[in-house]
């Protein structure tokens, strides 16, 4: 069985408006959530064994603030630049080509193409809020067979669900 947990980079800056969309760092609000959704994720005993992120800033710092509070090593890290603004296509391609020793996989990304993965795996979710985690449990050995029909929902949380 292995594991997948989508996770949507936090709440992004907005203060300069000539830096481009890629560079945009964490705003505050993002530099908080993250290190609470860490700590929840450490509370259900959840601990990755790789985090492949977009290479957009936003992305990037939420995967090592993750990694930081869930005391992984920055190894642990694989930054792809498909993901920055991935479809569901991409970011399915981005897992189904990691090495199959890896059981479970955080994949830190973007919306539209986040909630497009999910809507195509079979979830049910208007919007993945920024910070937000949606797990899945696959039936499978190799990550090259993931499939919607091998998966099922595992667990969704967000900053705001109490």
């Amino acid at each position: 069985m292995k594991k997948i947990i989508l996770v949507r980079h936090g709440k992004s800056a907005w203060d300069d408006p000539n830096l481009a969309d890629h560079d945009r760092p964490l705003a505050d609000r993002g530099l908080d959530n993250v290190p609470e959704m860490g700590l929840r994720l450490i509370e259900k005993g959840i601990l990755p064994d790789l985090i492949l992120s977009s290479t957009a800033t936003r992305a990037s710092q939420t995967a090592e603030i993750l990694a930081s509070v869930l005391h992984l090593p920055t190894s642990k890290i694989t930054y792809d630049k498909n993901l920055y603004h991935a479809s569901a296509a991409m970011i399915l391609k981005c897992i189904q080509r990691q090495d199959d020793s890896h059981e479970l996989i955080f994949v830190v990304g973007h919306n539209p193409g986040m909630n497009e993965f999910i809507d195509f795996f079979g979830g049910n979710l208007d919007n993945l809020p920024t910070s937000g985690q949606y797990g899945l449990l696959v039936d499978t050995n190799h990550w090259i067979q993931l499939r919607p029909e091998s998966s099922r929902f595992w667990f969704i949380d967000y900053p705001k669900k109490v």
